[in-house]
């Protein structure tokens, strides 16, 4: 027996036995597994950001517990198996991917992603859904993720910019928008622009092949080891850091980034 199928229906019986034994196991519903999915979730994509190919393993482990479980509850409901899980995603791979199991060309990514967008739009229409471009991004996505879905999806739809470098020319134009409502104090409108310029730098990420979520991770912890290096230093000399002038703060801070170099 292939042992990944012997692994799979391990975890299967596994399951089984908790949803009978397990006082908490047993009163789990779908709502109460919500948040903690959604945690499971970016466990894997810190540990995917830190490429830690063990704690990918362990990570991916909790995501398939979570899949396990919630067709757990889907079988006592008579709603859903794992097989019909399973079944669903290969039928849905096949259906969008006429180019593998089909008779449609596609000779790079890129067509590959427009045949799937254009697939995806087709299956709304055929389940008598209204055909919105933008109806596929998940209403609970975090806000930056988000913004960039809907300009991959927008993009797949011709709106998008005919050269990339020409959304600097929309990022100025926000950056200056900032300013104003920045003069004319209004917090309402205030929001509103720097909601405009964060979303036309995230379609500048995605038009330069750059995940903004990673890029800004990546930043956030380079930020917190310049940071501690600071704080270490001011440590090592007696100092408190409230105590400490700016100049004195940039200067540890340009000698943590000697130090990365």
């Amino acid at each position: 027996m292939d042992k990944r199928l012997e692994a799979v229906g391990r975890l299967l019986d596994v399951m089984d036995e908790l949803r009978e034994k397990c006082p908490w196991d047993r009163k789990q519903t779908f709502d109460t597994l919500r948040m903690n999915t959604i945690e499971e979730t970016y466990e894997l994509a810190d540990a995917i950001l830190e490429h830690d190919l063990n704690e990918i393993k362990k990570e991916l482990g909790d995501l398939l517990l979570h899949i396990v479980f919630y067709s757990k509850i889907g079988s006592e409901q008579n709603a859903f198996d794992l097989a019909d899980v399973a079944n669903g995603i290969c039928d849905k791979l096949i259906f969008r991917h006429p180019h593998v199991f089909g008779n449609v060309q596609a000779d790079n990514a890129e067509q590959v992603k427009q045949n799937w967008e254009d697939i995806k739009l087709q299956e709304k229409a055929r389940d008598h859904k209204k055909k919105r471009v933008l109806s596929g991004v998940p209403q609970s996505l975090p806000a930056m993720v988000k913004a960039y879905r809907i300009g991959e999806k927008a993009a797949s739809a011709g709106f998008d910019w005919e050269k990339r470098e020409d959304v600097w020319n929309k990022v100025k134009e926000e950056v200056s928008e900032v300013q104003m409502e920045l003069d004319r104090q209004d917090q309402e409108r205030i929001e509103s622009e720097f909601g405009d310029l964060f979303f036309s730098l995230i379609n500048a990420s995605r038009l330069y092949g750059v995940d903004p979520e990673a890029a800004l991770e990546r930043c956030n912890k380079k930020f917190i080891e310049r940071f501690n290096h600071i704080e270490d230093r001011a440590e090592e000399q007696g100092v408190a850091l409230r105590d400490m002038t700016l100049e004195q703060m940039d200067a540890f801070w340009n000698e943590a980034k000697e130090n990365e170099s």
